[in-house]
């Protein structure tokens, strides 16, 4: 055997060694399986049972005595009514209409209707406690008036407006919080367990002595990258196991298994951003608090838990320059929407190149031994 070849055993040995011993000590730490691939999944098994019926519940509109116009509903449109407002019949007398009033300043309902001076004046009463409800009901009796002056006037509408969402009409939140959800158990794994790692190797002497033994710092990074990449493909596993269940209702696009390369490129840039951290952290209290300080706010201002379309224009200008929102994004793109490589080839680019600029770096503080 010639020299390079017996140099390329020895690394394949060390490789195949650190590998063994990263994934022992990882399955014999319950805490950090717990955290790594447990964890995650409970947010997923939460948020997908919270959200499961996307239909918001119908507002509460009190109807004090006889409103000529409600009362007179043809049985087609009070059916469709019935879906966006449930609506309760009291007397017309003057007690009850102050008693649906103070339900009304107490929040105890949406809305109060009433009939006005005239048998064409309808009276709406609502609070601005809940501007989205007002809102809500208030577009729902315009569309109900607008219909009632129609009949009336024996004339169609000029100007017909027919409205839908972009999305298959079957579209769930799993669909969204699947995505995000992963790419923040890809982000928190990367960066804790590299980080954390290196810390406790360093502290207790593994790495001096793997320096000491005829073992490149390649072989090192290289174990724990192996490792860190087979621990993602398993929360991939388990996130798209829970998420296409029944009960879930998951629906995958044809290009959906471009998450997994899509996974593997978010790992890379993440573990980076652990390496970084574990190579200037001292100890592993500082590397799980640098590491907290790096994931936690990320992952809010990525849109990993909630959509950022309400939020501020300065965090979606922020959310730009972080790896997991584009994560994110792009496997949502894959995963729901049927994109395919065109949503996820630039993606997976910006990831790689930032890998590894971030390993560049790490690689610059990276110490074998506790300073």
């Amino acid at each position: 055997m010639s020299t390079t070849e017996a140099r390329r055993a020895r690394r394949t040995r060390a490789f195949a060694s650190l590998s063994l011993a990263m994934t022992r000590g990882l399955l014999r730490d319950r805490a950090a399986v717990f955290f790594t691939l447990l964890f995650p999944l409970m947010f997923l098994l939460l948020f997908g049972a919270l959200f499961k019926d996307d239909s918001s519940e119908p507002a509460h509109l009190v109807q004090v005595g006889d409103v000529k116009m409600l009362d007179s509903l043809p049985e087609g449109e009070r059916a469709g009514l019935r879906e966006v407002l449930e609506i309760t019949k009291t007397d017309g007398s003057r007690a009850a209409r102050d008693e649906a009033l103070e339900k009304l300043r107490k929040g105890d309902t949406d809305a109060v209707v009433h009939q006005g001076d005239g048998p064409g004046a309808l009276v709406l009463r609502f609070s601005a406690a809940d501007q989205v409800r007002s809102a809500t009901i208030r577009g729902v009796l315009d569309s109900v008036v607008q219909h009632a002056n129609q009949r009336a006037t024996g004339q169609p509408p000029a100007y017909r407006l027919t409205a839908g969402q972009v999305e298959d009409e079957s579209t769930k939140p799993i669909q969204f919080l699947t995505p995000g959800l992963l790419g923040w158990a890809v982000a928190m794994s990367g960066v804790f367990g590299s980080a954390f790692n290196l810390v406790s190797w360093r502290r207790k002497r593994l790495l001096r002595r793997l320096w000491l033994a005829p073992v490149g710092a390649g072989s090192v990074i290289g174990a724990r990258v192996g490792v860190t990449l087979a621990t993602a493909m398993v929360q991939t596993a388990l996130f798209l196991g829970v998420a296409v269940t029944p009960y879930y209702g998951l629906r995958l696009s044809g290009s959906w298994w471009l998450c997994v390369p899509l996974v593997l490129c978010g790992t890379l840039a993440f573990l980076s951003i652990g390496l970084l951290v574990g190579s200037f952290a001292k100890t592993e209290e500082s590397a799980n608090g640098l590491s907290q300080i790096v994931i936690l706010p990320m992952a809010f201002l990525s849109g990993s838990f909630f959509p950022l379309e309400a939020a501020p224009q300065w965090v979606r200008t922020v959310s730009e320059f972080l790896p997991l929102k584009h994560l994110a994004t792009a496997m949502q793109d894959v995963l729901s929407r049927g994109e395919g490589w065109g949503a996820a080839l630039p993606v997976m680019g910006g990831l790689l190149a930032f890998a590894a600029v971030m390993t560049l770096i790490a690689s610059r503080l990276f110490r074998w031994d506790a300073a």
